[in-house]
């Protein structure tokens, strides 16, 4: 049997991590299935693009990006074409969306995602702009095509949100989303808390790869909106865009802030919530005070949370504690391999 054939757009740190973990499962991919999974497109914007039809040698293209921060020159299947034209040409069966997330419109991934299914491609996203922005589109598009198009790695990394509702929550109803989204705003709280002073806080979180260089999207909110968006569009079919979310960050609490709360017994979250009112979702993201005896109080430092309330099995709550790239890498496995068992195996 034919190999699944997959184009990468990205290759950054979850996207060879990816790669390794393909690598490193590839005997057991073929044991279990009877063909294994081959790639054979990665375009990137600053490392280079391959483009190999018999299959890319994966773990030479992570060892040149970890030596030289780019493909080698002599790699095979080097090439110039553009993203777009990677989609168009390459030969593959399914397309995984990697790039970084453009945070206000969630391009140019959805319009990647558009034009793979315009070839009858499936689709693995780990990139949450599209499933923020454009969503109820682009699986109405993937629908009448009657093609796969993944994303559990857009939301708490590998940790199976989608999958578990969708393949064990069957006839719920869910009527509420809330948790703790955002981990790098969980870690700057949870040091002030500690007595910690803000500017040493975040350098301390950029130096162990906690804090982005830039950490605006995260202190103000916009990443853990489109999180949330992600969460409501899939699982509560919210139809709304990251702009619809009451949304507030954590730039203006102060160490006084929390140390009110903590007289108080209480500690400062920023708390992601969808709720289902007069049968419209409304969703918001803010700094809220909980008590300590509070489950969301013990999620402390990179962990994650989400808490999903059913009308036919109650509250649930699922955390992910302290993930690494790793995790990352396996949501985008796990999708792949959905693939592999669901998609007619092609031909060519």
């Amino acid at each position: 049997m034919n190999d699944l054939k997959l184009a990468l757009l990205g290759f950054g740190n979850a996207g060879q991590a990816f790669a390794r973990m393909l690598c490193d499962k590839q005997a057991d991919i073929r044991k279990t299935y009877g063909r294994g999974v081959t790639v054979t497109a990665i375009a990137t914007h600053s490392k280079g693009t391959i483009v190999d039809a018999d299959g890319i040698d994966l773990l030479k293209a992570c060892e040149d990006v970890a030596q030289m921060g780019k493909f080698a020159p002599d790699t095979k299947g080097l090439c110039d074409l553009t993203t777009f034209e990677v989609i168009e040409q390459a030969d593959y069966d399914a397309l995984c969306e990697l790039t970084p997330l453009e945070i206000f419109t969630g391009q140019p991934a959805i319009d990647h995602i558009k034009a793979a299914f315009a070839r009858d491609k499936h689709v693995v996203s780990a990139n949450k702009g599209p499933i923020a922005w454009a969503f109820d589109e682009l699986s109405a598009l993937a629908a009448a095509k009657h093609l796969l198009f993944f994303y559990e790695t857009t939301v708490m990394d590998g940790t199976p949100i989608f999958n578990l509702v969708e393949h064990t929550l069957k006839f719920c109803k869910i009527t509420e989303i809330s948790g703790i989204l955002n981990s790098t705003t969980n870690y700057i709280l949870e040091e002030l808390a500690a007595g910690k002073e803000y500017d040493a806080v975040i350098e301390a979180g950029k130096k162990q790869g906690f804090i982005e260089a830039n950490p605006a999207m995260d202190i103000e909110g916009y990443d853990a909106a489109a999180k949330v968006t992600a969460l409501l569009n899939v699982l509560m079919k919210a139809g709304i865009t990251p702009a619809d979310v009451d949304r507030t960050g954590i730039e203006n609490i102060t160490v006084e802030d929390i140390k009110a709360a903590a007289a108080n017994g209480k500690v400062i979250k920023l708390l992601c919530k969808g709720r289902l009112t007069n049968g419209k979702v409304e969703a918001s993201v803010k700094p809220v005070e909980v008590d300590k005896s509070d489950m969301l109080a013990s999620v402390d430092s990179t962990t994650s949370i989400v808490s999903i309330t059913t009308d036919l099995m109650g509250k649930l709550s699922v955390i992910e504690h302290a993930p690494e790239i790793e995790q990352t890498a396996y949501g985008i496995f796990g999708d792949v391999i959905q693939i592999m068992e669901l998609a007619p195996i092609s031909e060519s």
